[in-house]
């Protein structure tokens, strides 16, 4: 993936539309779209306004780190910091542990669904 596509990506995921980024770090709409085409890349400040309005770094968007978009989707510290241990665990391990997960997150939605009825 390229950085005019985790570009847009970020952006459609917080909900914005171009001209809702473009306002919120003054840029005029035109740049965020020649941006998402690949046409032109940000100068280094209003890199970093992209990032910071959209809740990710400037290295996601600019190599697409996965480590960091982790860190970016989950919140809970303590769980990111398990599911990294997790990660070099022995293959059959790592099975164990997303059965497990599974598992119990099945179980919990069955739990919420029911508890609405």
């Amino acid at each position: 993936m390229e950085f005019k596509d985790r570009l847009k990506q970020a952006r459609t995921k917080k909900g914005l539309s171009q001209s809702d980024l473009a306002k919120t770090i003054c840029v005029h709409v035109t740049n965020i779209s020649r941006y998402e085409r690949g046409e032109n890349r940000p100068a280094s400040e209003v890199l970093t306004k992209l990032a910071n309005a959209l809740g990710t770094t400037v290295d996601f968007l600019i190599s697409g780190s996965l480590n960091d978009l982790a860190e970016i989707q989950i919140a809970d510290k303590e769980l990111l910091s398990q599911f990294k241990r997790a990660e070099h665990l022995p293959q059959e391990k790592k099975r164990l542990v997303k059965e497990f997960l599974e598992s119990f997150l099945i179980t919990n939605e069955l739990q919420q669904k029911l508890a609405i009825k």
